[in-house]
């Protein structure tokens, strides 16, 4: 008996330190200034960021757990915390996973990465560009991770082809999965559809009273700086992971007899591009009436509706876990701003930067900058965004220059496995160390930076 729960102990030895941590802090006196709800407010942050971070338990148990909290900590009633966790974003993200298993349930994968090939050619630099092209462009409308698992048995079929005479390659394998990744990752930031963090920042902006970011405003703002990290991303990974094939005929030879073998496109596969068109105009042009998320549900009534796809398989495929941390992620985020404790953390924030920095402006965004980056790279990108989220909001008032900041940097994460969802899927491949994303990371990271800042000091202030 004594030995299980030791071993048990040692299993979950960080839900353990958490559950502690919380006790400790919670018997704590409340800081100056600061509202005993959004104090608590704030040990519910912390516990949120440890539990993400080392995963003692499931991350769906870390979403319910952090509702409940709220209530039981005397944060809200049980029916305004349900309010704040159910909101158009959470629509939002709920309609675009389901579309997503829609879309790759036509097997339309295949198809679009020898589109690609027919296009670049044989030859490896033009492949691995076309590959963070198409990942960037594709990304940046149905989400990284939707691509990254459409594309990487693509990427995987090439370069097992390439095996087959007994070589490794692992240069060639490094850079064709970190093209098909990074290149979904860098294009996450171009709509609001591209990445659920997005989401969560335009429901905390319109939660905090402070814009309604439209689906084309969002793409003003992020996509020129997408169309710039294409060919940068393509020269890094080229110089990091030169290959140890220039030419890649074989390989492609093999997919073309692969698609062949499946025929023409059927009516169902030709129907479903159409329908995700006629979605994607939605977005662009009536969201602001409509909201992102209802014209995502409206999308996924139509494919079942021409039964494009049977709900068993929606329900079977769609990562509901994902669904609830977002939603408790926007519903702690609403209980910071409620509370007080976002401006109580963002006047600190600010009183501590203008102290050491005389340009208090540009110096609220390199900071920022570094922090989500960073954090990003500790915390999935999401969950950096949940606690930042209501932070950087109170300290940039009315402008939503230092959001749109904090949601671009979010994509950063370049260093570490558990930054995105992308990089687990590669690194799930085996062809991958976690050395290499720091090879490869450290350079996307501080041109990211250098980039955004250009940007956001420059470019931004002449048009919007």
């Amino acid at each position: 008996m004594l030995e299980n729960i030791i071993y048990w102990l040692k299993k979950k030895k960080w839900l353990v330190f958490t559950f502690f941590l919380s006790l400790v802090l919670y018997f704590l006196p409340t800081p100056d200034g600061l509202e005993i709800s959004g104090y608590r407010v704030i040990i519910i942050v912390i516990l949120f960021i440890l539990l993400i971070l080392f995963e003692p338990i499931p991350l769906p148990a870390t979403a319910m757990l952090i509702i409940v909290l709220q209530v039981l900590f005397g944060i809200g009633s049980p029916n305004e915390v349900a309010s704040s966790f159910m909101s158009d974003s959470v629509f939002f993200i709920m309609g675009s996973l389901m579309l997503a298993t829609a879309i790759i349930s036509q097997g339309l994968d295949s198809r679009l990465a020898l589109g690609i090939i027919n296009i670049t050619g044989h030859k490896t630099w033009n492949i691995s560009f076309g590959f963070i092209l198409f990942c960037a462009l594709l990304s940046s409308f149905i989400g990284e991770h939707t691509v990254t698992a459409m594309m990487m048995p693509v990427g995987l079929t090439l370069i097992r082809n390439t095996m087959l005479d007994g070589d490794e390659n692992k240069k060639l394998s490094a850079l064709l999965l970190f093209s098909i990744a990074y290149g979904s990752a860098i294009g996450s930031i171009g709509t609001p559809s591209g990445g659920g963090r997005n989401v969560i920042m335009i429901g905390y902006l319109e939660q905090f009273g402070v814009a309604e970011i439209t689906y084309l405003t969002w793409m003003k703002y992020a996509y020129p700086i997408l169309l710039i990290q294409i060919p940068i991303t393509a020269l890094i990974l080229w110089r990091t992971f030169f290959p140890e094939k220039l030419i890649l005929d074989s390989a492609v030879r093999k997919l073309k007899i692969q698609v062949a073998h499946s025929g023409k496109l059927s009516i169902q596969q030709i129907l479903s591009i159409f329908i995700f068109i006629l979605i994607f105009f939605g977005w662009v042009f009536f969201s602001s009436i409509l909201g992102l998320g209802m014209i995502s549900l409206i999308g996924v009534i139509i494919y079942l509706s021409f039964g494009l796809i049977e709900w068993r398989e929606i329900n079977k495929n769609t990562n509901w876990g994902v669904i609830m941390l977002f939603g408790a992620a926007i519903s702690v985020g609403v209980q910071m701003k409620q509370t007080g404790a976002a401006l109580w953390i963002a006047n600190n924030f600010i009183n501590f930067v203008d102290n050491i920095f005389a340009n208090a402006q540009f110096s609220h965004s390199v900071i920022t900058i570094i922090i989500t980056s960073s954090l990003t790279n500790i915390l999935s990108n999401a969950a950096t965004i949940a606690v930042l989220g209501p932070i950087v909001i109170n300290i940039s008032g009315d402008s939503i220059l230092l959001p749109m900041i904090t949601a671009l940097s979010s994509a950063f994460g370049f260093l570490t496995i558990v930054a995105s969802p992308s990089y687990m899927i590669i690194y799930s491949s085996g062809l991958l160390q976690s050395s290499d994303f720091i090879r490869g990371g450290w350079k996307m990271m501080f041109t990211s930076i250098v980039l955004l800042l250009l940007f956001s000091s420059l470019v931004w202030p002449l048009f919007f």
